[in-house]
């Protein structure tokens, strides 16, 4: 608590010094044309989850808050093995000792599951934070990378086809529930006439790497998985998995007769190495100090979104302007990790175009232009 305080007393003592400087820099150079910001994919309700429940009874809700328990800690951390640390068990039957809210909902849609009753319960982040932090458990932030699926399909007879709403409606429905639930945001080709012609099946089926990734950067994703998928003639399904992340490429199989279960096996392993990559633990004491230099602040509102953005960076800890020159800010940060983590967070986000960004990553000097 007395860090977050000194941090945001840190932040608005920097306010104050350069208000009048950059006020003054608002009024002659105006409001230029903005860029458009790409698309970010945030997850929200980390610390929020749904559960079906038989009725309202003190039992019944004490349940409910242990299966809400565990999800929530899967969709935070990002891996399922955090379940079995001795610590997290053990907070799984105190669980309603971390709730900060609950209510009761009724299934109103139309469906299988219209009248179902369910309970809402939100956890208390600060509790749930404090709870890893003490066994050095990470959590993954809500700003989290996204993954494009390719998917090419062949069934028992032969025939071959990309996944679609039509041929793999189900597998689809799968993946989609799969990343609400753990947090992965999942994303889909549109499989128009500009996907089929830069990636056929036949492409996917034989994994064929730079393929993929041209017909993958329409979309400007952080990451790709793309897959084959054998429907035996005696009910097995055999396929191959390829996952593209961070110029690296990894390949494994899979096998299984259950179409839920193969499809879980890919999802969990890829969310485990991107959970792993940028999860922190809370709270982590300062490891690296770096500088931060942006370009294209032209105004007091563009400076307060920087502040606002970069306050919203859990790699960071503290954070004090050192100058602002013109349209360029740079400010000093204090990380709770690398130089190299804090480079592929802002890539995630899109707000900052590296500039020379070749010089950037392993810096210890970041620079960027403002692109909101």
């Amino acid at each position: 608590m007395l860090a977050e305080l000194q941090y945001h007393f840190r932040m608005i003592a920097s306010l104050a010094n350069n208000l009048l400087r950059l006020l003054s820099m608002a009024v002659l150079s105006g409001i230029l044309l903005s860029v458009p910001a790409a698309l970010a994919l945030p997850v929200s309700g980390l610390y929020q989850q749904r559960v079906a429940v038989e009725n309202e009874s003190l039992a019944e809700l004490n349940r409910a808050y242990q299966v809400a328990f565990r999800r929530m800690i899967v969709k935070v951390t990002g891996d399922e093995r955090w379940l079995e640390q001795e610590r997290i068990r053990s907070a799984t039957g105190d669980a309603g000792d971390y709730v900060q809210a609950f209510a009761y909902t009724t299934e109103e849609a139309a469906g299988p599951i219209a009248g179902q009753r369910f309970v809402e319960v939100q956890f208390s982040a600060p509790l749930i934070d404090q709870l890893l932090a003490s066994e050095n458990i990470p959590v993954w932030g809500s700003n989290r990378p996204s993954v494009l699926i390719w998917m090419a399909l062949q069934d028992a007879t032969g025939r071959r086809s990309m996944l679609n709403s039509e041929s793999g409606a189900e597998i689809i429905e799968f993946m989609r529930r799969f990343g609400e639930e753990r947090g992965l945001p999942i994303i889909f080709p549109l499989l128009d006439i500009e996907d089929r012609r830069n990636l056929p099946a036949d492409a996917i089926w034989t994994q064929d790497e730079l393929a993929i990734k041209a017909a993958s950067n329409r979309y400007d994703p952080d990451s790709i998985l793309a897959g084959r998928l054998l429907f035996t003639p005696t009910g097995e399904l055999v396929g191959l998995w390829q996952f593209l992340f961070m110029d690296e490429a990894l390949v494994f199989d899979g096998f299984d007769t259950d179409l839920e279960s193969y499809l879980e096996q890919p999802l969990s392993r890829i969310t485990s190495q991107l959970s792993g990559y940028f999860a922190l633990v809370p709270g982590g004491q300062s490891e690296q100090s770096v500088r931060l230099r942006v370009d294209g602040i032209r105004n007091f509102s563009d400076y307060s979104a920087l502040v606002d953005y970069v306050r919203g960076i859990g790699l960071v800890q503290a954070a004090d302007i050192v100058s602002v020159d013109g349209e360029r800010l740079d400010l000093q940060l204090d990380l709770r990790g690398s130089a190299d983590q804090l480079f592929n967070l802002i890539a995630l986000d899109r707000d900052l175009l590296p500039v020379n960004s070749g010089d950037n990553a392993g810096s210890s000097l970041l620079h960027y232009r403002w692109m909101r």
